[in-house]
């Protein structure tokens, strides 16, 4: 055998063996890798939106949670508010009616004085009558000095 020969042979075999894998694996291969590809850049893709997504989700959070804190906030200020309104209202209507049962006792305590005058005018009424009828027991009548009494029973 011929070196020469050998090497000629091997390298059409080679050769053809090249054009049988650029002709008919190349193609599957090159498919496989572009799909490969395309799937991974789709997927960084997908990953950088992704990512946006969540930065512009997390603001978004960020933002209603502010918002809801100052709600939050002005609804305590508001209730407390409130609070000191009814506090205010309170002592207001309680002072209110100390003043009327204040009234009601001193209109109550003048009624009791007045009745208590007139009893007593009626008992030192009664008294001086029966003082004087005990100075005057013979002469005493009633009808007759009547209103000699309520007159004094007027000055008293």
């Amino acid at each position: 055998m011929n070196i020469n020969l050998t090497l000629l042979a091997q390298a059409v075999s080679f050769t053809a063996f090249i054009w049988f894998t650029v002709k008919f694996v190349w193609p599957f291969m090159l498919r496989a890798i572009e799909a490969r590809q395309k799937t991974i850049a789709d997927g960084l893709a997908a990953a950088e939106q992704g990512r946006r997504s969540l930065e512009t989700s997390t603001r978004q959070a960020d933002e209603e949670i502010k918002r809801a804190r100052e709600r939050a906030a002005e609804i305590i200020s508001q209730a407390e508010k409130r609070d000191a309104q009814m506090v205010e209202q309170a002592k207001v209507a309680a002072k209110a009616e100390g003043d009327r049962e204040k009234a009601a006792a001193k209109a109550e305590i003048a009624q009791e004085v007045t009745r208590a005058r007139e009893q007593l005018r009626d008992r030192v009424a009664s008294l001086a009558v029966a003082g004087a009828e005990k100075i005057l027991r013979r002469e005493v009548d009633t009808k007759a000095h009547g209103e000699l009494l309520e007159s004094i029973k007027r000055q008293l």
